[in-house]
This record gives C-alpha cells, sequence and structure tokens, in this order.
C-alpha cells in the first residue's frame, strides 16, 4: 500500500521528533480513543504538545480546532503541520531557528 501525502507529513515530523529526543506517540481514536485528537501528542524538555498534520491545503476539523485551542489554553503547545511548515516543530520546540511568525514575505 502506498504512502498518503498526509502519512509523509507525520513521517517527517517523526523524524524531527526522533532526532530531538522527544516523546511522543500517535492516539489511537474511536471506540475508547478521545475524537479530534491531533495526530502526533507528546512531550519535549518539559513541554507538552499536540500536533496535527496535513497534506496540501488540508484543513482541520472543527473538533480538530477546538482539540488544539484546548491545549493552548492549557498552556501546551499546539501545532497544523504540512509539507511547507515541518520546521515549525523544531521552532516552536526549541525555541531554535526564525519564528514563522515574524517572517516577512514577499508577494
Amino acid at each position: 500500500m502506498a504512502a498518503t501525502p498526509e502519512s509523509k507529513v507525520k513521517k517527517k515530523v517523526a523524524d524531527v521528533l526522533k532526532t530531538l529526543g522527544a516523546y511522543y506517540f500517535y492516539p489511537a481514536t474511536g471506540g475508547y480513543g478521545k475524537s479530534g485528537v491531533p495526530d502526533i501528542v507528546g512531550c519535549y524538555e518539559g513541554k507538552f504538545f499536540g500536533i496535527e498534520c496535513k497534506a496540501g491545503k488540508g484543513k482541520t476539523t472543527p473538533l480538530q480546532d477546538k482539540n488544539l485551542k484546548d491545549i493552548d489554553e492549557a498552556k501546551g503547545i499546539s501545532l497544523v503541520v504540512n509539507e511547507n511548515n515541518i520546521d515549525d516543530v523544531l521552532f516552536y520546540l526549541t525555541g531554535k531557528g526564525n519564528d514563522p511568525r515574524q517572517m516577512e514575505f514577499d508577494f
């Protein structure tokens, strides 16, 4: 079975997390799991994080948005990552690199 574009994003994010030595897992949904939970949940240097992985122009659902907001309100780190912003994982977990919110774009 071929890898989906979203699974490729998840793998790249997992590679970054492995390199950092972060604790992380892919939560189960349905059954005993909780719907809308981010694709990857973990902790790095005492910082809880939830990362929703999307491919292309994929959008989060309202339930995913609620879960990400709940993580933010609990002072955790919540990210939506696609092929174009995987470096955000490194920045928001380590503080190293350029703050993507401060970048200027020329259009």
